[in-house]
């Protein structure tokens, strides 16, 4: 089974134009058929478009929640500038038909009373604790079955980015391995993919492929696919030519993929 991961920059290309190229990325990302597509920073309103999405941060004008179609046409002024400023963003998974959906839902990462623990006892700081709360994030979840008879619990997860202290995503990453692990069955083979905003050095991932929790080991850079249940290849990260389009590098991410015997 082949799962790939994607942060999908909100539809822009690296580096970012007043154009977006959104449609042409999930074309290229699914041009294979993978049986599983992780993608975040996916804008609100194309998030119906996958087989489960689900909202991080919805579509506001200011302080105003507007609907996900008006956002949409505010964006496209210039989508290199405005990004998800009034689009909003979220993660999506997309599945093959070759798989089952048997259940999906979703879960804040960084919810204000996570947070308030955390700080706690992290001992950060304001800006720490500003930066925390700005954005909010999640992990949606996807339990699926294959053809042969085995169950699939996949985690598509976005921590979040603050490079002044990194226990922030770590805390996220260790809340949704505990929801996925929670919500697996006993005999699901559970994957954690997405954009952890951690390198493979990062305390929370030496823990999460440790032998207590038993996780394949990690990828290149901050996008990951780890694996537990199963034998998997070590990750893929696509070169920058795979994911070009008529010149234009797509999206400031590549796509990060595992396969799973």
């Amino acid at each position: 089974m082949l799962v790939r991961t994607w942060n999908l920059f909100h539809g822009n290309s690296f580096p970012p134009r007043r154009r977006a190229f959104l449609e042409e990325m999930v074309e290229l990302a699914t041009a294979d058929d993978p049986d599983v597509l992780c993608v975040q920073e996916v804008p609100a309103w194309a998030l119906a478009g996958f087989t489960a999405g689900a909202v991080a941060a919805r579509p506001t004008l200011g302080p105003l929640p507007i609907p996900a179609a008006l956002g949409r046409r505010l964006t496209v002024l210039h989508h290199g500038v405005l990004r998800s400023a009034f689009a909003g963003q979220g993660n999506a998974v997309q599945v093959s038909r070759r798989l089952r959906v048997l259940s999906h839902g979703s879960l804040e990462l960084n919810p204000r009373r996570f947070r308030d623990a955390e700080a706690r006892a992290l001992g950060l700081g304001l800006l720490a604790r500003l930066a925390w709360a700005k954005e909010r994030r999640v992990v949606q979840g996807v339990r699926l079955a294959a053809e042969d008879g085995r169950t699939f619990f996949v985690a598509n997860l976005h921590c979040t980015s603050y490079r002044l202290d990194a226990r922030l995503a770590e805390a996220e990453l260790r809340r949704a391995a505990w929801f996925a692990t929670s919500e697996a069955e006993p005999n699901d083979v559970v994957v954690l993919a997405g954009d952890f905003n951690l390198g493979a050095g990062a305390q929370a991932l030496r823990e999460l492929t440790g032998d207590e929790w038993g996780f394949s080991a990690p990828g290149p850079g901050i996008d990951h696919v780890l694996v537990r249940g199963a034998a998997s290849s070590p990750a893929r990260r696509w070169p920058d030519a795979r994911r070009t389009h008529d010149g234009v590098v797509l999206s400031d991410h590549a796509p990060v993929e595992v396969e799973i015997a």
